[in-house]
C-alpha cells in the first residue's frame, strides 16, 4: 500500500510552532495569549482507512460517516496550543487576470501562476495537491495563452529529480489523464478519488501543501485557463507549518479515500486527520506581521474529521458576525439543490443574507458571474433579493453582474472567460473558498475554506490586513466597467453572446 508521510504532531507541528514562539519571545516580540495544548496522537504514516466537470450529481450519501455523526464529532471540544508565527511567515492574496481584462491598470498583486511557481521553487521534500482535474497544457493547436500552465507542469515534472515527492489526489473519473499520466511517469503518485460513489459529489477542492510548511488555497483549478483565461482569487501562505499541516490533514482525507478499494467511507476518521484549527479553536498567527485568528473549514460534513469546522456553517457564521458590510464574489449563487432530483429549495445562505440586511442593517453586495454556463434561475433569485430594497423595508442589498469581455476567438475557448472567484469579505473577516454557492457543493462535494480574522489587531505603518486587501480587490471589481447593476425588471440579465 502506498503511504503518505506525515510528521509526528509532537515532534513537528507543536514543537516547531513552540520554537517559533520562543524565538519571538527571545527577540522581545509580543507573544500574545496562550492556550492549553491537548495534542492528538498521530501515527507516522497516513494510510487509506480500512473498513474496507464543475458539476456534481447524484444522491445524498448513505455511507457509514453520516452528516449527523460528522456534526457530533465536530462538536467535540478540542483544545490546541496558540501558535506564534515564524517571522518569515508571508501571506499573499493572489489572483489570475484573464487576457484583456484591466488592460490599462495592471494588478499589483502576485499572479496565481507566479505564486505556484514560487512554491514549487521552495519545495524541498513534498508537494501534495488536491484537484478537480489536471489540464495544465492546451491542445496541440498552439494555444499561446497556456504558457503559464506549461511552466507549472514542467516544474511539477522536475520535482522527482530534485528529491521532492509529488502526490496528487484528483477527482475520478478524470475526463483527461494526459497530464496526470505523464506526471506519474516521472515519479508522481496519483490517486483518483471517486467521491460520487460515497457522497454523490465530486472533489472540487483546489489545495496545495508544500513541505507541510507552505500552502495555496483558492478558486483556480489545475488548468492553464485558470492562469490566463479565467478570473481567479486565492491565498498563498509561506512558512506557516501549523496551518500547512492542518491543510495537509484535509489532503489526507482525500488520499485515504483514493486508496480505499471498496468505495465507502470509514466508520470514523482517525485522529491523524483531525483538525488542528476550527472556528472554536483558531490558530493565532501573525499574517505579514499583523495578529490573526485563522482556521480551515471543509465540506461535505461526511469528510470532516474530528474538530473540523463545516464549510457551510463557517460561511453562515461569517455572515452572522458582520456588523457593517458583507461583500461576496462568487461565480454561482443559487438557493437550490442544483444537481439532485427532485429539485429542492435551499435557503440557508439566502436567508442569512436577508436577515443581515433587513434586521441588522448590514450592507450586502453580491458580485456574480455571467457566462454561457450561468444558471438562468440564479438571476431570478437575485432579483428577489433586490425587491427588499423597496419601502417600507429598504434593506441595503445590491447585486451586480460581472462579465469578462471576450473576442470572437476567445469565446471559442471552452470553460473560460468568467469570474470564477469564491470569496467573501466583511468589516471583520475574510473568507476564501473553493465552492460555488449552491446546496450540493456543501452537502455532497468536497471543498475547503479559510477564514482570517484580524479585527482589532494592531496594524503598524506599512502593514495591511488581509481583510482590507480583499475589500480593495472586491471594490475594484464592483466599480469597474465589467460590473453592471442587476435590475428587478430585467428579463435578459445575462446575455450569452460575445462581449
Amino acid at each position: 500500500m502506498n503511504t503518505l508521510e506525515l510528521k509526528d504532531s509532537r515532534s513537528s507541528s507543536d514543537v516547531e510552532c513552540e520554537d517559533d514562539s520562543a524565538g519571538e519571545k527571545s527577540e522581545g516580540r509580543d507573544s500574545g495569549e496562550v492556550k492549553e495544548l491537548h495534542a492528538l496522537p498521530l501515527t507516522s504514516k497516513l494510510e487509506s482507512s480500512d473498513p474496507a466537470m464543475e458539476r456534481a450529481g447524484g444522491h445524498e450519501s448513505t455511507s457509514p460517516v453520516t452528516p449527523e455523526k460528522a456534526a457530533k464529532a465536530r462538536s467535540t471540544k478540542v483544545s490546541y496550543v496558540v501558535v506564534f508565527s515564524s517571522p518569515l511567515l508571508r501571506v499573499h492574496l493572489v489572483e489570475s487576470i484573464p487576457v484583456g481584462l484591466y488592460p490599462y491598470t495592471p494588478s499589483s498583486r502576485q499572479s496565481i501562476a507566479d505564486s505556484w511557481l514560487h512554491l514549487l521553487d521552495k519545495a524541498k521534500s513534498s508537494v501534495n495537491i488536491a484537484a478537480f482535474y489536471f489540464t495544465l497544457r492546451g491542445s496541440d493547436s498552439a494555444e499561446s495563452s497556456d504558457s503559464q500552465g506549461r511552466a507549472v507542469f514542467e516544474q511539477l515534472k522536475q520535482l522527482e529529480s530534485k528529491g521532492v515527492k509529488l502526490q496528487i489526489a484528483v477527482n475520478a473519473p478524470q475526463t483527461s489523464t494526459l497530464d496526470t499520466a505523464e506526471l506519474a511517469a516521472t515519479g508522481a503518485e496519483v490517486r483518483e478519488v471517486d467521491l460520487k460513489a460515497v457522497t454523490g459529489g465530486i472533489v472540487h477542492t483546489k489545495l496545495w501543501v508544500v513541505d507541510q510548511k507552505h500552502l495555496y488555497l483558492g478558486s483556480a483549478n489545475m488548468d492553464w485557463r485558470s492562469l490566463s483565461q479565467v478570473k481567479e482569487v486565492g491565498l498563498s501562505v509561506e512558512d506557516c507549518s501549523c496551518l500547512a499541516q492542518d491543510a495537509f490533514r484535509i489532503f489526507g482525507v482525500y488520499w485515504s479515500l483514493g486508496g480505499a478499494s471498496n468505495g465507502s467511507l470509514p466508520p470514523y476518521w482517525p485522529a491523524r486527520v483531525s483538525a488542528l484549527s476550527s472556528s472554536q479553536n483558531p490558530l493565532r498567527l501573525k499574517f505579514n506581521g499583523v495578529p490573526a485568528r485563522v482556521y480551515l473549514s471543509s465540506a461535505p460534513p461526511q469528510l470532516s474529521a474530528r474538530g473540523r469546522s463545516d464549510d457551510l456553517s463557517t460561511i453562515l457564521s461569517v455572515i452572522d458576525d458582520a456588523q457593517k458590510f458583507i461583500y461576496i464574489s462568487v461565480m454561482d449563487y443559487l438557493p437550490l439543490s442544483e444537481y439532485t432530483e427532485p429539485l429542492r429549495f435551499w435557503p440557508a445562505i439566502d436567508s442569512a443574507l436577508r436577515a443581515a440586511a433587513c434586521t441588522r442593517e448590514v450592507q450586502v453586495r453580491l458580485l456574480v458571474s455571467c457566462w454561457k454556463h450561468s444558471p438562468g434561475a440564479m438571476f431570478t433569485f437575485l432579483q428577489s433579493l433586490l425587491v427588499l430594497n423597496k419601502p417600507p423595508l429598504k434593506c441595503d442589498i445590491d447585486v451586480k453582474i460581472f462579465i469578462v469581455p471576450s473576442t470572437a476567438e476567445q469565446m471559442k475557448i471552452p470553460f473560460a472567460r468568467v469570474n470564477h472567484a469564491k470569496y467573501m469579505v466583511t468589516d471583520r473577516v475574510v473568507y476564501i473558498g473553493t465552492s460555488n454557492w449552491s446546496e450540493n457543493y456543501f452537502t455532497q462535494t468536497a471543498g475547503v475554506g479559510l477564514v482570517v480574522n484580524q479585527t482589532d489587531s494592531e496594524v503598524k505603518k506599512g502593514q495591511e490586513t488581509l481583510q482590507s486587501q480583499a475589500e480593495e480587490l472586491f471594490l475594484r471589481d464592483w466599480t469597474s466597467q465589467y460590473a453592471s447593476a442587476l435590475s428587478v425588471g430585467a428579463t435578459d440579465a445575462c446575455p450569452r453572446g460575445p462581449h
